[in-house]
């Protein structure tokens, strides 16, 4: 697993639970070996910088890319080569570029095996919401995010587990426009990762030194515990002292 600068590991002494680079480097780990992956605008974007050692993942961008690298170094920089989120990018050996319109078969012919988004709100069905907020002056339309959760086998969410008001993002239902209906599979917050269910949304891991109690308290729908007691205890030892989750090997993602 790629290591997080010293930097970063200073910032644990501070924050409160995962950092962004964190929550994306805890979400590259579930990414299997030989999968083909999508990731949204924001922190999925993070992701790519963290495939775990000797762990080949192919990165798709939509506007026609497969073979994705990491950002570019000044040298390696080419204004022309940019993601679906118009950032500058690089493309590893062997990459190839294609028309748009064969990148959306790819998505929606269920040739992509991983999408990494990032969300306003997730229900506890899997509901996804995160493209607009209602308002009157939101952007007009879904984009490609609709076909991202209707075509790609699995959905993960990369989101802070509250607003910056501290409301629930994990709710009930969605109260905003829908990207798609129960499409996610698994939820990385800054505080934890939960897996959705059919009994249920699973809290299977927490970030450093945060409880269950205080992920309920944040979220808008109740938990299921899958985390036993000495995984909970183990947890409460590392505040500060480690960017490592705790984990549960009770639960296994939906596929």
């Amino acid at each position: 697993m790629s290591q997080l600068t010293e930097q970063q590991n200073l910032e644990t002494t501070t924050q409160v639970g995962w950092n962004r680079e964190q929550m994306a480097q805890r979400c590259a780990q579930d990414i299997e070996d030989g999968s083909y992956v999508n990731l949204g605008i924001g922190i999925p974007e993070k992701v790519a910088q963290y495939v775990p050692d000797g762990r080949e993942v192919i990165y798709h961008t939509e506007n026609g890319l497969l073979g994705m690298g990491n950002s570019p170094s000044d040298e390696e920089f080419d204004a022309d080569l940019i993601n679906a989120g118009k950032k500058a990018i690089t493309a590893i050996p062997g990459a190839s570029y294609f028309h748009h319109g064969d990148s959306f078969a790819m998505i929606r012919g269920n040739h992509i095996d991983v999408c990494v988004l990032g969300a306003m709100q997730v229900s506890m069905k899997g509901d996804l919401a995160n493209w607009s907020t209602g308002a009157v002056d939101a952007i007009p339309a879904v984009g490609g995010a609709m076909d991202l959760v209707a075509g790609v086998k699995t959905i993960y969410i990369i989101t802070q587990h509250t607003t910056k008001n501290g409301a629930a993002k994990i709710l009930p239902e969605c109260t905003f426009p829908l990207t798609g209906q129960q499409v996610v599979n698994r939820i990385y917050s800054d505080l934890c990762v939960i897996d959705v269910t059919a009994n249920g949304l699973v809290l299977i891991e927490l970030a450093p030194g945060i409880s269950f109690d205080y992920v309920q308290e944040r979220t808008g729908v109740a938990l299921l515990n899958g985390l036993t007691q000495k995984d909970e205890v183990a947890n409460n030892k590392t505040v500060n002292s480690s960017n490592k989750p705790v984990r549960s090997t009770q639960y296994k993602a939906k596929q």
